[in-house]
């Protein structure tokens, strides 16, 4: 549980990222590693990282992309035991990624192989980004980072840098959102409706929080 906090608010989360050996764990893709960032009371308190022995060969295309090689994989423990492990991280905590329909998939598959669960709601920092950032470029991490320059070191496609980037520009979108409603406490209920409000009823829907 939390221990000193409101559970239900959207500034205690976990943000996380995976590395894959491809696009959907339903054509058999799995896990390679997984990074992420605990956030208590709007601070990054714990963080969590692993490589993760997925049983097969990734490609050299994800060897290049990642960075993460065979050779790193053969001596990481397997999915099984680093899941257990990150399930225990998660505790009652809501979970947060960008492009959260590709790792929930990926944590929902991995978590059913060792029969664990989760009991925290997901939200997607891109799906936000797409609603109250409507003038940046584009919605990808990158590009996001550099728009709103916030914190990095210039790694990406590595799950604890991404995780991080995006526990940044999540605190980030709070801030905007508090910002504009800022008697408003920010449940993680109301930023998750948000994040799927279209993008022309933003304000209506902003403004209906201060009534």
């Amino acid at each position: 549980m939390l221990a000193n906090g409101d559970i239900t608010l959207a500034n205690n989360v976990v943000v996380l990222d995976f590395e894959t050996t491809g696009l959907s764990p339903d054509n058999g893709d799995r896990a390679i590693e997984i990074g992420a960032v605990k956030i208590v009371n709007g601070e990054i308190v714990e963080t969590f990282q692993s490589l993760m022995n997925p049983g097969k060969k990734v490609n050299t295309f994800i060897e290049q992309y990642t960075g993460i090689s065979n050779a790193m994989l053969s001596e990481a423990p397997s999915c099984q035991i680093v899941m257990n492990q990150f399930a225990d991280f998660i505790g009652d905590f809501s979970l947060v990624a960008h492009n959260a329909t590709f790792d929930k998939k990926f944590l929902d598959a991995e978590l059913n192989y060792c029969q664990r669960d989760y009991t925290g709601q997901f939200a997607c920092s891109l799906l936000l980004s797409r609603r109250i950032s409507q003038d940046a470029p584009n919605h990808k991490l990158g590009t996001l980072v550099e728009y709103h320059q916030l914190p990095n070191d210039g790694v990406f496609h590595r799950a604890l840098a991404d995780a991080t980037m995006t526990a940044h520009l999540w605190l980030y979108q709070l801030t905007l959102i508090q910002q504009k409603v800022p008697h408003v406490e920010l449940s993680f209920d109301v930023i998750n409706r948000l994040s799927r409000v279209p993008k022309a009823q933003i304000n209506q829907y902003l403004k209906s929080l201060k009534t």
